[in-house]
């Protein structure tokens, strides 16, 4: 298909009237949509006329009651599209101080010299919890006796695997309170 002078003067006047690179590709007959562009781009014809936008239309706001109960001027608006998963900000709520709970204190065990080991030392029997910085060259590993179950003596244990707290009761606790 070759572009002759009547049919650049066909396009140059389609263009100028607002149609689309689609609607003249079909008007001209033998093109692609993709060929008026890169012709239109050739020419250099950027501006083309525009169809005037309609006047948005003022919306008329009902008068009697809603037929749905859960449409009404006080629910949520409805949120669509790419806001649909937007944080949403939350006004600060005055928050009561709660006192922390008590834990236990932490037990300094003095684990002597001759027990602590080594990486390449260390065997399967033998405790696993870490002792100070990897990245120096005193770093040891505990290197007690495992208790009944996993990797660490039974102090060592009390530290690592430390009882979940019943959040189902407290929850429940708090909304007692907040009824009172």
């Amino acid at each position: 298909m070759h572009w002759t002078d009547e049919r650049v003067e066909l396009l140059k006047k389609l263009w100028s009237e607002g149609l689309s690179a689609s609607a003249i590709a079909t008007e001209l007959g033998g093109v692609t949509r993709n060929a008026v562009i890169g012709k239109v781009h050739r020419l250099g014809l950027s501006g083309r006329a525009k169809a005037p936008a309609p006047a948005p239309q003022r919306r008329i706001k009902p008068t009697r009651a809603p037929s749905h109960p859960l449409r009404t001027q006080t629910s949520a608006p409805v949120v669509r599209g790419n806001t649909a998963l937007a944080p949403q900000i939350m006004p600060l709520v005055a928050i009561e101080e709660r006192p922390e709970p008590a834990l236990r204190p932490v037990e300094e065990v003095v684990i002597p010299m001759s027990e602590r080991v080594t990486i390449m030392e260390l065997r399967e029997h033998m405790c696993r919890w870490p002792l100070g910085d990897p990245g120096r060259e005193d770093f040891r590993f505990c290197g007690s006796r495992v208790g009944p179950s996993g990797p660490y003596c039974t102090h060592h244990a009390s530290i690592a695997y430390q009882p979940v707290l019943d959040r189902r009761r407290e929850r429940d606790k708090e909304r007692r309170a907040a009824r009172a």
